[in-house]
């Protein structure tokens, strides 16, 4: 990772941040100015008609916020790419049958809106409608099928300039020749790279693609900034391009960036590093500085290096202080295309499920806006290093870039997206002064699916320009109105208080950010493991006696004063996060990631059982007859024995402890013998916090010594565990051998489980929640993935891009930044592993094992298992959880329906993985699942306390989920009280009702 930052923090007050672009406009923009050389370009625009293509009208008649937007985007990023007819025609009628098309107004006119609306309303009299799906409706769904293919083709082509650069370059030449000096910056589209493979393809092409270039213009005399160039996605050509990684990223993406630049100078062509997400800024910050040293050492005379930069993001205005101070530091001339930001709602998701303090973009359009011109001037007042490139769709901010170029006298150019803002740049360009680019992405289809779904998300928004210029119910005043106004609150809620009033989130943190991640590293240097002492299991009773003489005294408390316990708890354990971590990472061998996700899932689990318990343990009236009061409450049971295992021995130790006593139970906790200081630690910050020790003594020690004897008391009121299978049915066992009152048993325990991925899946998805699922935690969850089922038609592809990624993971010591899969716990689950391994290399097809030798250097060192994938010829041949870093895969065909039946058959239910863009086969096949988690589109692992509560059936667990509503009444036992309220000789309350 970077050991400097060179940028502010990202999660800062959005106020503050704004308050500091509108300061940096100064003097300030003339507004009234501004809106008088846009009205005439609006106003033209909705006075003439639309192009042929008319993706406004697309828009206006479909928006994205309707049903019928939302299917005719899936049908874009899904339809094109799925191999096999008969999924064609699943996700066909699938989206095509849940919108309302024929309802919706006829379109006023436009090719993609009279073809899209014709062939969508026809389309749901043809295709097949659950089982009703004869030859004849077969027939006429495969012919409505490739009616629709054809349709979202000629979407793709209103945003794609050509299939190829033959093409895409015929095509400019055709734009060219309208009469507009358009100068165009081509992009080779396609998803990032996932494997080393995919980076030197993607590399190649980008070669190939500037050699085309420079010979189709190659004798141009014009200036490097007034021909066409390229414009490079550098996530394409690295497949760990992150943060994480930035020793390798630097000593093996700089070349390969450095070579393109090399060809594009040769040429004397432009060539433009793409934005790329808030995590990466400071990577990508120091590849373009690398390439920017070369550029003045080898060819400084060549002013075409170029960065994109995101107005959305809070340190936009910081970023362009850093570009501008870098070409004057190499002294060389730079180009800066200056975007408003095209990641926006995955940058929202990521900030509210990491738990970080701000956004790291601006959640109002008008603070985007602000930035922009901000950015705007100080690119304008930089001088000759830097030549500025705007991109904007968007009258006004084109307006007011205009009077800021004017006021500097400096040299600039305009972009658009191809396919975008045409009728507004044919008004601008009437002024042949100004020089216009157009962003023109390249592909097949199947590469522009991702790019596609971003544009219509953009334009289709209700506050896009775009949407709103062809909304003629939007006034033109308001459509210029001035964007340099500051909104004192976020529009969304901060991630902290994602969950409202019912409780604070926890706070994490992002470690591509330096200053936060520092007091973890910190921590770590100065951390000393501490030995905690083994529990003589000799005195599990006296242990017991204590915690029973305790319960009535604690129990006693009111629910509140329990409640307001574990808050303080939590709060204490949230300002300890960097301790914590530290003490994760050295003793139970997390990776940073996971350390920090387990700290906050701990937080989590004590402020949501808080809540819980303050909302369940309240005393319920029932009804019943006059002169009687019913009322039903809930109420500890006794000493409870909470077993917690080693892999999340902080969260889990924590979610069970807590339950137990905020219910008003006393507690024996038996950790994990391989983790005792962590449970350690958190027993002295509950303690710190209020929790009695008599009420909640910590017992470490080995299972069948320590955990044995304590299930074996006589007097316990039930014990909570997480583990394996079959030391669960030991325990259940154990309890029901013993005399006295039958003992409650909440177990959960390990699955088989599965993914299940037609091939309506984009590829690059699967392969991304895969290897999270899979591989992270060096797959020593309880919800990690152990088999994979992939659909025949896209089976090869995916594992040939499954197998890639896996090895272009890191494994190492967990206490490195850069590691990906860190050791398993101790020997004995090395050892078993091994042999597991022996076994499947023997009667399963080996896809990815490191060979002896790779193999020997890793597995040599603190038990590290590197990960394996392998291949089975049917789902029943998967009988036992490896917990480890191992997948199984097997290819399946026909019906999905009878894959679940399959991984049912297999009789446990923890956790299953979907992925498909069928929505209603996601939703059958989730209701058919005996599972207890089920995750759609998405990684396998990760339960969010109060969001998605954990837990499995069968042989997964008893249940009741971890996390989730039901989980605290299953610590408490139930008592009504009757009162006879007459029993004195009247029911005054039945007088009063009458009278």
């Amino acid at each position: 990772m970077s050991t400097t930052a060179r940028l502010p923090s990202p999660y800062r007050p959005e106020a503050e941040i704004v308050a500091q672009c509108l300061a940096a406009l100064d003097p300030p923009l003339d507004w009234p100015a501004v809106v008088r050389t846009a009205q005439p370009w609006v106003q033209a625009v909705r006075d003439r008609p639309p192009p042929f293509w008319a993706m406004e009208r697309l828009l206006q008649e479909y928006p994205i916020s309707s049903a019928e937007g939302l299917a005719l985007m899936r049908l874009a990023e899904a339809l094109l790419r799925v191999p096999d007819r008969e999924t064609a025609l699943a996700l066909t009628a699938d989206q095509l049958g849940r919108a309302d098309f024929a309802n919706s107004a006829d379109p006023a006119g436009g090719l993609a809106a009279r073809l899209s609306s014709t062939v969508i309303r026809r389309a749901k009299h043809l295709l097949p409608s659950g089982e009703a799906s004869g030859l004849l409706a077969r027939l006429g769904g495969h012919t409505v099928v490739a009616a629709t293919l054809r349709a979202v083709q000629l979407l793709g082509r209103q945003f794609v300039l050509g299939q190829d650069m033959a093409q895409a370059l015929q095509r400019a030449d055709a734009l060219r020749a309208t009469g507009c000096q358009l100068r165009f910056s081509y992009d080779m589209l396609g998803e990032g790279a996932r494997t080393e493979a995919d980076a030197k393809r993607y590399l190649a092409s980008y070669a190939a693609a500037i050699d085309v270039i420079a010979a189709h213009r190659g004798g141009a005399t014009a200036s490097c900034a007034e021909r066409d160039g390229i414009s490079v996605k550098l996530s394409a050509l690295h497949p760990r391009y992150e943060d994480a990684q930035h020793e390798r990223v630097m000593a093996e993406l700089v070349p390969r960036v450095w070579s393109l630049c090399e060809r594009a100078a040769a040429a004397h062509l432009n060539l433009t590093l793409d934005a790329e997400e808030v995590e990466r800024l400071e990577l990508s910050l120091d590849v373009f500085e690398a390439l920017a040293a070369r550029v003045a050492q080898h060819c400084p005379q060549w002013p075409g290096l170029g960065l994109a930069l995101q107005a959305y993001q809070t340190r936009a205005l910081a970023l362009v202080q850093q570009v501008v101070a870098i070409a004057r530091h190499h002294q060389v001339r730079l180009m800066c295309r200056l975007v408003k930001g095209a990641y926006w709602d995955a940058e929202i998701k990521r900030a509210q499920e990491l738990g970080l303090p701000h956004y790291p973009v601006f959640t109002h359009k008008a603070h985007t806006d602000a930035s922009y011109l901000a950015c705007a001037q100080a690119l304008l007042q930089a001088g000759d290093g830097v030549y500025p490139q705007f991109a904007s769709h968007n009258a006004s901010t084109l307006a007011a870039v205009l009077q800021l170029a004017a006021r500097h006298g400096a040299a600039f150019e305009l972009q658009r997206l191809h396919g975008m803002g045409e009728g507004v740049y044919r008004e601008v360009l009437q002024d042949p002064r100004i020089a216009c680019r157009v962003y023109a992405p390249v592909g097949t289809h199947r590469d522009l699916l991702a790019y596609l779904v971003r544009r219509l998300l953009e334009n289709g928004a209700n506050s896009s320009f775009v949407h709103q210029l062809a909304d003629a119910a939007v006034s033109p005043q308001a459509l210029l109105a001035s964007p340099l106004h500051l909104h004192a609150t976020p529009a969304l809620p901060l991630p902290p208080d994602l969950f409202g009033a019912a409780r604070a989130n926890s706070l994490g943190v992002d470690l591509t950010v330096a200053a936060m991640r520092a007091p973890l590293l910190a921590a770590h240097a100065a951390l000393v493991l501490l030995q905690v002492p083994t529990f003589d299991a000799k005195l599990a009773y006296k242990a017991y006696e204590i915690s029973a003489d305790s319960y009535q005294k604690w129990s006693i408390l009111p629910v509140a004063e329990r409640a307001a316990v574990l808050r303080r708890a939590a709060d204490m354990l949230q300002a300890r996060l960097p301790q914590f971590c530290a003490l994760l990472v050295q003793e139970a061998f997390k990776t940073w990631g996971d350390a920090v996700a387990e700290v906050r899932e701990a937080v989590d689990f004590l402020r949501y059982y808080a809540g819980e318990a303050e909302r369940i343990m309240q005393p319920v009236l029932l009804p019943g007859p006059t002169g009687e009061q019913n009322e039903l409450r809930l109420k500890g049971r006794g000493v409870w024995v909470c077993i917690s295992p080693w892999n999340f021995p902080l969260a889990i130790f924590s979610g069970q402890v807590a339950a137990a006593l905020v219910t008003g139970n006393t507690v024996l906790a038996k950790p994990a013998e391989q983790t005792p200081a962590v449970a350690q630690a958190m027993v002295d910050v509950l303690y710190a916090a209020g929790v009695p020790a008599a009420a909640l003594q910590l017992l470490p020690g080995p299972g069948e010594r320590v955990g044995a004897a304590l299930v074996a008391l006589p007097g316990i009121a039930g014990v909570v565990f997480t583990g394996s299978t079959p030391v669960a049915k030991t325990i259940q066992r154990a309890l029901a051998a013993k005399e006295g009152a039958i003992v409650p048993l909440i177990a959960e325990t390990g699955g088989i489980n599965a993914m299940l991925v037609d091939s309506s899946a984009l590829p690059e998805q699967v392969v991304d929640a895969v290897v999270q699922s899979a591989f992270r935690s060096a797959g020593q969850r309880c919800s990690a993935l152990r088999l994979l089922c992939l659909h025949e038609a896209i089976a090869d592809g995916v594992i040939e891009m499954l197998c890639g990624a896996a090895q272009a993971l890191v494994v190492g010591d967990p206490s490195d930044l850069a590691t990906d899969v860190g050791p398993v716990i101790d020997r004995e689950a090395y050892d078993t592993l091994q042999r597991q391994l022996q076994r499947l290399d023997a009667e399963a097809k080996v896809l990815l094992r490191l060979d002896d030798q790779a193999r020997a250097a890793i597995n040599s060192v603190a038990n590290r298992v590197p990960p394996a994938i392998y291949e089975v010829d049917a789902i029943e041949r998967v009988q036992t959880e490896i917990f480890g870093p191992v997948l199984q895969v097997v290819r399946w065909r026909g019906d999905s329906a009878a894959v679940i039946g399959q991984i049912n058959a297999l009789g446990y239910g923890l956790t299953l993985g979907l992925q498909t863009r069928i929505d209603t086969r996601a939703q059958s096949l989730a209701a058919a699942a005996h599972i207890g988690n089920v995750y759609v589109n998405r990684n396998m692992i990760g339960a969010v306390v109060g969001v998605q509560p954990f837990g499995g059936e069968g042989l997964s667990g008893t249940g009741p989920k971890a996390g989730g509503p039901n989980y605290l009444v299953r610590f408490c036992a139930e008592q009504t009280v009757t009162v006879n309220t007459a029993a004195a000789g009247g029911n005054a309350a039945l007088l009063v009702a009458i009278s």
